[in-house]
């Protein structure tokens, strides 16, 4: 599973010239289901994504995390994160996860995020979006399961 959080102060995502999901301040997050990801990484991604401190307090200091600033959540599905691109110069996405256990698990990470309290928009899974954001910061965290 890989996530890119950005700290955004705004963000949208269009489909077909309609906007679908827009957010204020908060993160905009790029999900990608890999093959063999489990309901539980969906979870623990969501809950770690929740209390990621990376908004700033009264100090400066990156101490606050998004309940913390009453902020909300653009989640946008994107399996070109499984892109493997280091042979040749066309990428491959044999790594992403089949399309119909990509949905369900970008639609458990987005659950657990609200029921962690969390506003959360949308795009739309498998559509061709065009996404609009202003990164704060910038301030962008690239999370990957196979790290840990």
């Amino acid at each position: 599973m890989k996530a890119v959080l950005q700290r955004v102060l705004k963000a949208a995502v269009t489909v077909d010239s309609r906007v679908v999901g827009e957010i204020g301040p908060g993160i905009a997050v790029l999900f990608c289901a890999e093959a063999g990801d489990s309901d539980d990484e969906a979870r623990r991604f969501a809950h770690k994504v929740a209390k990621m401190r990376i908004f700033s307090d009264e100090n400066g200091k990156t101490n606050l995390d998004i309940n913390q600033i009453s902020g909300e959540i653009l989640a946008i599905s994107q399996f070109t994160l499984a892109a493997q691109w280091t042979k040749g110069n066309r990428p491959g996405f044999s790594h992403a996860e089949a399309p119909e256990r990509a949905k369900f698990l970008y639609d458990l990470f987005c659950e657990t995020l609200r029921d962690d309290g969390i506003p959360v928009q949308t795009g739309i899974f498998a559509a061709e979006m065009k996404v609009d954001l202003i990164n704060d910061g910038p301030f962008t965290i690239v999370m990957d399961s196979r790290d840990t």
